[in-house]
């Protein structure tokens, strides 16, 4: 069965979504970023079946999330690297962290720290403005169509609800029942 494509959606979340596709492709991603590179080290890490494997590092190669190099000529082997486009994923990956740190984590504590070399102390991402630092909470924050937003959707009323000034996300209370 083939998938539904979200590549064209007028939302970067479904964008994203489309790359990553599942759970191993942000698991792959988390190994790379643990420091493995090799075909075999992630199958040996992950338990991941070869065929799975392949075609995720394919599409995170040709999403430019990962560059594929030799290390190795006879016979040919090949390690995957970071590209600047997938060391920029590492704060989606460590928010991901937090929040499973938080809900998923049991009484036992986090499973994994992440440890600030430049400050010395342990943390944890967060979320906060670009502009005043603050953090981003969805009761603090509205959405409006931005420049990308194709204007042949604009006149749907659906839109125009889901984007209303002063409309705050997560407020489902503003719409009526069918």
């Amino acid at each position: 069965m083939r998938r539904t494509s979200f590549d064209t959606w007028p939302c970067s979340i479904a964008r994203t979504a489309d790359i990553l596709g599942d759970a191993w492709t942000l698991l792959v991603l988390r190994e790379v970023f643990y420091g493995e590179s090799r075909f075999d080290g992630f199958i040996g890490t992950l338990g991941i079946a070869r065929n799975t494997l392949t075609d995720r590092l394919r599409r995170l190669e040709s999403e430019g999330l990962l560059e594929r190099r030799a290390y190795q000529t006879d016979p040919v082997r090949h390690e995957y690297l970071l590209t600047d486009k997938g060391r920029d994923f590492f704060g989606v990956l460590a928010a991901i962290n937090a929040w499973g740190d938080r809900w998923l984590a049991g009484d036992e504590g986090a499973p994994v720290v992440l440890h600030h070399t430049s400050c010395d102390h342990d943390t944890q991402a967060r979320v906060v403005c670009s502009s005043c630092g603050e953090p981003l909470h969805h009761r603090d924050l509205t959405a409006r169509t931005g420049p990308g937003y194709p204007p042949r959707l604009l006149d749907d009323p659906a839109v125009r609800e889901r984007f209303a000034p002063g409309r705050t996300l997560g407020d489902a209370g503003s719409r009526t029942s069918p």
